[in-house]
Protein backbone atom coordinates (compact mmCIF):
# COMPACT_ATOMS: atom_id res chain seq x y z
CA UNK A 1 0.00 0.00 0.00
CA UNK A 2 1.49 3.37 -0.98
CA UNK A 3 1.47 6.47 1.23
CA UNK A 4 -1.47 8.08 -0.55
CA UNK A 5 -3.79 5.08 -0.23
CA UNK A 6 -2.69 4.61 3.39
CA UNK A 7 -3.70 8.18 4.19
CA UNK A 8 -7.08 7.79 2.51
CA UNK A 9 -7.69 4.41 4.14
CA UNK A 10 -6.72 5.64 7.62
CA UNK A 11 -8.83 8.81 7.44
CA UNK A 12 -11.90 8.59 5.27
CA UNK A 13 -12.78 12.20 6.04
CA UNK A 14 -13.29 15.00 3.56
CA UNK A 15 -14.37 18.61 3.53
CA UNK A 16 -14.10 18.62 -0.26
CA UNK A 17 -14.53 22.12 -1.71
CA UNK A 18 -15.33 23.65 1.70
CA UNK A 19 -13.99 27.08 2.71
CA UNK A 20 -12.30 27.74 6.05
CA UNK A 21 -13.09 31.32 6.96
CA UNK A 22 -13.98 30.88 10.64
CA UNK A 23 -14.70 27.96 12.99
CA UNK A 24 -18.24 29.31 13.39
CA UNK A 25 -18.98 27.50 10.11
CA UNK A 26 -17.84 24.11 11.48
CA UNK A 27 -19.16 21.50 13.91
CA UNK A 28 -17.35 19.93 16.85
CA UNK A 29 -17.32 16.59 15.00
CA UNK A 30 -15.61 18.14 11.97
CA UNK A 31 -13.01 19.88 14.13
CA UNK A 32 -12.26 16.66 16.00
CA UNK A 33 -11.79 14.88 12.67
CA UNK A 34 -9.34 17.58 11.57
CA UNK A 35 -7.43 17.25 14.84
CA UNK A 36 -7.27 13.47 14.44
CA UNK A 37 -6.00 13.84 10.90
CA UNK A 38 -3.40 16.39 12.05
CA UNK A 39 -2.15 13.94 14.70
CA UNK A 40 -1.91 11.20 12.06
CA UNK A 41 -0.06 13.47 9.63
CA UNK A 42 2.39 14.47 12.34
CA UNK A 43 3.41 10.81 12.56
CA UNK A 44 3.10 10.20 8.81
CA UNK A 45 4.34 13.48 7.34
CA UNK A 46 4.84 12.72 3.66
CA UNK A 47 2.66 11.33 0.87
CA UNK A 48 1.64 12.13 -2.69
CA UNK A 49 -2.04 12.63 -1.81
CA UNK A 50 -2.00 16.20 -3.19
CA UNK A 51 0.06 15.33 -6.27
CA UNK A 52 -0.87 17.70 -9.07
CA UNK A 53 -2.62 20.13 -6.69
CA UNK A 54 -1.59 23.77 -6.41
CA UNK A 55 -2.23 26.23 -3.59
CA UNK A 56 -2.14 29.96 -4.29
CA UNK A 57 -1.06 32.00 -1.25
CA UNK A 58 -2.05 35.68 -1.25
CA UNK A 59 -0.16 37.76 1.32
CA UNK A 60 -1.27 41.29 2.15
CA UNK A 61 0.24 40.79 5.61
CA UNK A 62 3.71 39.31 5.90
CA UNK A 63 4.34 36.14 7.88
CA UNK A 64 6.97 33.59 8.86
CA UNK A 65 4.91 30.70 10.19
CA UNK A 66 1.96 30.99 7.80
CA UNK A 67 4.00 31.12 4.62
CA UNK A 68 6.58 28.46 5.48
CA UNK A 69 4.10 26.01 7.04
CA UNK A 70 1.64 26.16 4.14
CA UNK A 71 4.39 25.96 1.53
CA UNK A 72 6.18 23.09 3.30
CA UNK A 73 2.86 21.36 3.95
CA UNK A 74 1.90 21.34 0.27
CA UNK A 75 5.35 20.04 -0.66
CA UNK A 76 5.23 17.23 1.93
CA UNK A 77 1.83 16.11 0.59
CA UNK A 78 3.07 16.06 -3.00
CA UNK A 79 1.56 19.36 -4.11
CA UNK A 80 2.90 22.81 -4.89
CA UNK A 81 2.38 26.31 -3.44
CA UNK A 82 2.69 29.64 -5.22
CA UNK A 83 3.53 32.76 -3.19
CA UNK A 84 1.44 35.73 -4.35
CA UNK A 85 2.52 39.00 -2.79
CA UNK A 86 -0.30 41.54 -3.15
CA UNK A 87 2.18 44.06 -4.60
CA UNK A 88 3.06 41.66 -7.40
CA UNK A 89 -0.45 40.66 -8.55
CA UNK A 90 -3.22 42.76 -10.02
CA UNK A 91 -5.33 42.77 -6.83
CA UNK A 92 -2.73 45.21 -5.51
CA UNK A 93 -3.24 47.45 -8.56
CA UNK A 94 -6.98 47.75 -8.37
CA UNK A 95 -8.31 44.57 -9.97
CA UNK A 96 -11.53 43.57 -8.26
CA UNK A 97 -11.57 40.76 -5.73
CA UNK A 98 -14.25 39.02 -7.79
CA UNK A 99 -12.15 39.05 -10.95
CA UNK A 100 -9.09 37.85 -9.05
CA UNK A 101 -11.09 35.00 -7.49
CA UNK A 102 -12.44 33.84 -10.85
CA UNK A 103 -9.07 33.97 -12.60
CA UNK A 104 -7.18 32.18 -9.82
CA UNK A 105 -9.88 29.50 -9.65
CA UNK A 106 -9.11 28.58 -13.25
CA UNK A 107 -5.41 28.09 -12.48
CA UNK A 108 -5.14 26.58 -9.00
CA UNK A 109 -6.95 24.19 -6.66
CA UNK A 110 -7.20 26.29 -3.47
CA UNK A 111 -6.49 29.81 -2.24
CA UNK A 112 -5.01 30.82 1.10
CA UNK A 113 -5.17 34.53 1.90
CA UNK A 114 -3.65 36.52 4.74
CA UNK A 115 -5.15 39.98 4.80
CA UNK A 116 -6.80 42.74 6.84
CA UNK A 117 -10.59 42.89 6.42
CA UNK A 118 -12.61 39.70 6.94
CA UNK A 119 -15.05 41.01 4.35
CA UNK A 120 -12.34 40.71 1.70
CA UNK A 121 -11.97 36.99 2.43
CA UNK A 122 -15.74 36.56 2.35
CA UNK A 123 -15.94 38.26 -1.04
CA UNK A 124 -13.07 36.17 -2.37
CA UNK A 125 -14.82 32.97 -1.27
CA UNK A 126 -18.12 34.06 -2.82
CA UNK A 127 -16.55 34.40 -6.27
CA UNK A 128 -13.98 31.60 -6.15
CA UNK A 129 -14.90 28.13 -7.35
CA UNK A 130 -12.07 26.56 -5.30
CA UNK A 131 -11.69 26.37 -1.49
CA UNK A 132 -10.58 29.56 0.26
CA UNK A 133 -8.61 29.32 3.52
CA UNK A 134 -8.31 32.21 5.96
CA UNK A 135 -4.60 32.46 6.78
CA UNK A 136 -5.37 35.44 9.05
CA UNK A 137 -7.54 38.54 8.96
CA UNK A 138 -8.33 41.27 11.47
CA UNK A 139 -11.28 39.29 12.85
CA UNK A 140 -10.13 35.65 12.87
CA UNK A 141 -7.04 33.42 12.81
CA UNK A 142 -8.56 29.91 12.47
CA UNK A 143 -5.42 27.98 11.51
CA UNK A 144 -3.59 29.28 14.59
CA UNK A 145 -6.46 28.26 16.86
CA UNK A 146 -6.49 24.70 15.50
CA UNK A 147 -2.76 24.44 16.21
CA UNK A 148 -3.40 25.80 19.72
CA UNK A 149 -6.01 23.17 20.47
CA UNK A 150 -3.87 20.37 19.02
CA UNK A 151 -1.07 21.49 21.34
CA UNK A 152 -3.39 21.48 24.35
CA UNK A 153 -4.54 17.95 23.45
CA UNK A 154 -0.91 16.81 23.30
CA UNK A 155 -0.08 18.42 26.64
CA UNK A 156 -3.12 17.40 28.65
CA UNK A 157 -4.45 14.30 26.94
CA UNK A 158 -7.97 15.75 27.08
CA UNK A 159 -9.48 19.20 26.85
CA UNK A 160 -13.06 19.20 28.13
CA UNK A 161 -13.23 21.04 31.44
CA UNK A 162 -9.76 22.58 31.21
CA UNK A 163 -9.43 26.24 32.16
CA UNK A 164 -7.73 28.19 29.38
CA UNK A 165 -6.96 31.89 29.79
CA UNK A 166 -6.13 34.34 27.05
CA UNK A 167 -4.58 37.58 28.35
CA UNK A 168 -4.18 40.78 26.35
CA UNK A 169 -5.89 42.34 23.35
CA UNK A 170 -9.28 40.96 22.32
CA UNK A 171 -8.04 40.46 18.77
CA UNK A 172 -8.28 37.93 15.95
CA UNK A 173 -6.23 35.34 17.85
CA UNK A 174 -8.46 35.75 20.92
CA UNK A 175 -11.60 35.36 18.78
CA UNK A 176 -10.62 32.09 17.10
CA UNK A 177 -9.12 30.65 20.28
CA UNK A 178 -12.29 31.49 22.19
CA UNK A 179 -14.58 29.93 19.57
CA UNK A 180 -12.63 26.70 19.20
CA UNK A 181 -11.95 26.15 22.90
CA UNK A 182 -15.64 26.75 23.65
CA UNK A 183 -16.48 24.14 21.00
CA UNK A 184 -14.19 21.66 22.76
CA UNK A 185 -16.00 22.18 26.09
CA UNK A 186 -13.28 24.17 27.82
CA UNK A 187 -13.65 26.90 30.43
CA UNK A 188 -12.47 29.96 28.49
CA UNK A 189 -11.49 33.26 30.12
CA UNK A 190 -10.40 36.29 28.10
CA UNK A 191 -8.73 38.95 30.25
CA UNK A 192 -8.20 42.38 28.73
CA UNK A 193 -8.31 46.07 29.62
CA UNK A 194 -11.61 47.91 29.34
CA UNK A 195 -12.05 49.15 25.80
CA UNK A 196 -10.01 46.30 24.34
CA UNK A 197 -12.51 43.47 24.79
CA UNK A 198 -13.15 40.92 22.03
CA UNK A 199 -15.95 41.60 19.55
CA UNK A 200 -19.33 41.42 21.32
CA UNK A 201 -20.95 39.31 18.60
CA UNK A 202 -18.09 36.81 18.66
CA UNK A 203 -18.36 36.58 22.46
CA UNK A 204 -22.11 36.00 22.17
CA UNK A 205 -21.69 33.24 19.59
CA UNK A 206 -18.86 31.66 21.59
CA UNK A 207 -21.02 31.55 24.71
CA UNK A 208 -23.78 29.82 22.75
CA UNK A 209 -21.28 27.26 21.47
CA UNK A 210 -19.92 26.72 25.00
CA UNK A 211 -23.44 26.15 26.33
CA UNK A 212 -24.00 23.50 23.66
CA UNK A 213 -20.79 21.60 24.44
CA UNK A 214 -20.52 21.99 28.20
CA UNK A 215 -17.95 24.76 28.35
CA UNK A 216 -18.05 28.42 29.35
CA UNK A 217 -16.83 31.81 28.11
CA UNK A 218 -16.08 34.74 30.41
CA UNK A 219 -14.54 38.17 29.78
CA UNK A 220 -12.62 39.22 32.92
CA UNK A 221 -10.78 42.54 33.32
CA UNK A 222 -8.71 41.47 36.34
CA UNK A 223 -5.78 39.33 35.11
CA UNK A 224 -5.08 37.88 38.55
CA UNK A 225 -8.67 36.72 38.92
CA UNK A 226 -8.58 35.39 35.38
CA UNK A 227 -5.56 33.13 35.77
CA UNK A 228 -6.55 31.53 39.08
CA UNK A 229 -6.31 27.77 38.59
CA UNK A 230 -5.57 28.13 34.88
CA UNK A 231 -4.29 25.06 33.02
CA UNK A 232 -3.24 27.13 29.99
CA UNK A 233 -2.22 30.79 29.82
CA UNK A 234 -1.98 32.36 26.37
CA UNK A 235 -0.98 35.82 25.18
CA UNK A 236 -0.22 37.71 21.97
CA UNK A 237 1.47 40.98 21.04
CA UNK A 238 -0.26 44.14 22.22
CA UNK A 239 -0.11 45.93 18.87
CA UNK A 240 -0.87 43.83 15.80
CA UNK A 241 -0.05 44.68 12.19
CA UNK A 242 -1.75 47.92 11.26
CA UNK A 243 -1.74 49.17 14.88
CA UNK A 244 1.86 50.40 14.98
CA UNK A 245 0.79 53.99 15.62
CA UNK A 246 -1.01 52.84 18.78
CA UNK A 247 1.99 50.93 20.13
CA UNK A 248 3.11 53.47 22.75
CA UNK A 249 -0.38 53.99 24.12
CA UNK A 250 -1.07 50.26 24.14
CA UNK A 251 2.16 49.65 26.05
CA UNK A 252 0.84 51.78 28.92
CA UNK A 253 -2.63 50.25 28.88
CA UNK A 254 -1.52 46.60 28.65
CA UNK A 255 1.48 46.53 31.00
CA UNK A 256 -0.68 45.31 33.93
CA UNK A 257 -1.58 42.35 31.68
CA UNK A 258 2.00 41.20 31.13
CA UNK A 259 2.41 37.44 31.60
CA UNK A 260 5.23 37.09 34.12
CA UNK A 261 6.29 34.75 36.92
CA UNK A 262 4.33 36.70 39.51
CA UNK A 263 1.07 36.37 37.56
CA UNK A 264 1.59 32.66 36.87
CA UNK A 265 1.86 31.97 40.60
CA UNK A 266 -1.95 32.18 40.64
CA UNK A 267 -2.33 29.56 37.91
CA UNK A 268 -2.25 25.77 38.24
CA UNK A 269 1.10 24.30 39.27
CA UNK A 270 1.06 22.43 35.94
CA UNK A 271 0.22 25.50 33.86
CA UNK A 272 1.55 25.70 30.31
CA UNK A 273 2.24 28.90 28.42
CA UNK A 274 1.20 29.54 24.81
CA UNK A 275 2.03 32.37 22.42
CA UNK A 276 1.26 32.46 18.69
CA UNK A 277 4.55 34.30 17.92
CA UNK A 278 6.29 36.53 17.06
CA UNK A 279 6.79 37.59 20.68
CA UNK A 280 8.11 40.81 22.20
CA UNK A 281 10.00 39.75 25.30
CA UNK A 282 9.54 42.02 28.33
CA UNK A 283 6.36 43.44 26.81
CA UNK A 284 3.41 41.03 26.71
CA UNK A 285 5.54 38.27 28.27
CA UNK A 286 8.81 38.13 30.16
CA UNK A 287 11.76 36.13 28.90
CA UNK A 288 11.66 34.04 32.08
CA UNK A 289 8.20 32.77 31.09
CA UNK A 290 8.46 32.33 27.33
CA UNK A 291 11.92 30.76 27.60
CA UNK A 292 11.09 28.87 30.78
CA UNK A 293 10.15 25.22 31.40
CA UNK A 294 6.38 25.82 31.22
CA UNK A 295 6.53 27.37 27.75
CA UNK A 296 5.47 25.24 24.77
CA UNK A 297 5.50 27.96 22.13
CA UNK A 298 7.74 26.08 19.69
CA UNK A 299 5.68 22.89 19.92
CA UNK A 300 2.68 25.13 19.26
CA UNK A 301 4.41 26.76 16.28
CA UNK A 302 5.35 23.39 14.78
CA UNK A 303 1.74 22.28 15.02
CA UNK A 304 0.78 24.99 12.53
CA UNK A 305 2.34 22.75 9.87
CA UNK A 306 0.40 19.64 10.87
CA UNK A 307 -3.05 21.25 11.21
CA UNK A 308 -2.69 23.11 7.93
CA UNK A 309 -1.77 19.88 6.17
CA UNK A 310 -4.92 18.35 7.65
CA UNK A 311 -6.99 21.30 6.38
CA UNK A 312 -5.41 21.15 2.92
CA UNK A 313 -5.92 17.40 2.59
CA UNK A 314 -9.51 17.65 3.80
CA UNK A 315 -10.63 20.41 1.44
CA UNK A 316 -8.78 19.05 -1.60
CA UNK A 317 -9.32 15.26 -1.41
Amino acid sequence: MNNQSAAVKSYNFSLKDRNLLTWLDYSQEEVKELLSLAKWLKKNPTSDILKGKTLGMIFEKSSTRTRVSFEAGMLQLGGHAIYLNSRDIQIGRGESIADTAKVLSSYIDAIMIRTFEHEKIQELSEHASVPVINGLCDMYHPCQALADVLTIFELKGMVKGLKVVYIGDGNNVAHSFMILCAMMGMEVVVSCPKGYEPNEEVVKKSKAIADKYGGSVVVEHDPVQAVKGADIVYTDVWASMGQEEEAKERMKVFMPYQVNDELLQYASKKVKFLHCLPAHREEEVTASVIDGPDSVVFQQAENRLHVQKAILQSVLV
